[in-house]
């Protein structure tokens, strides 16, 4: 379309691949598994949201594309994301010490009698 939307997706492009940078710090740095979930879950969608929509604005041709992508990944993430943590709980992994709340838990207390 033109040297602006090259400059603005250049940009958003480099947003996108700031938050799936962080993601994968946020996976090596909390410190139990639902923690790891979460960090990897919320900054990898908006992160692979964002270098979608970058790619999008340089390239106009290939948008449909990308948004049907898009789409599939704002429903497959969150899903997957509460059958991991799910399996992990059934599955008894430990939580870290520095949990607090733990509303699954709470929610839960009658279930396992």
């Amino acid at each position: 379309m033109g040297p602006l939307f090259d400059i603005l997706g250049g940009l958003v492009l480099v947003a996108g691949t700031a938050f799936l940078l962080l993601g994968g710090l946020g996976l090596n740095r909390m410190p139990d598994v639902f923690n790891r979930i979460q960090a990897g879950t919320k900054a990898t969608t908006l992160g692979t949201i964002l270098t979608l929509t970058g790619i999008a604005m340089m390239h106009p041709d290939w948008a449909l594309k990308l948004l049907l992508i898009g789409m599939f990944l704002l429903f497959s993430n969150p899903l997957s994301s509460q059958v991991l943590a799910r399996a992990a709980e059934r599955t008894h992994v430990h939580k870290t010490s520095r949990t607090r709340i733990d509303r699954f838990e709470q929610d839960h207390k009658g279930d396992k009698a």
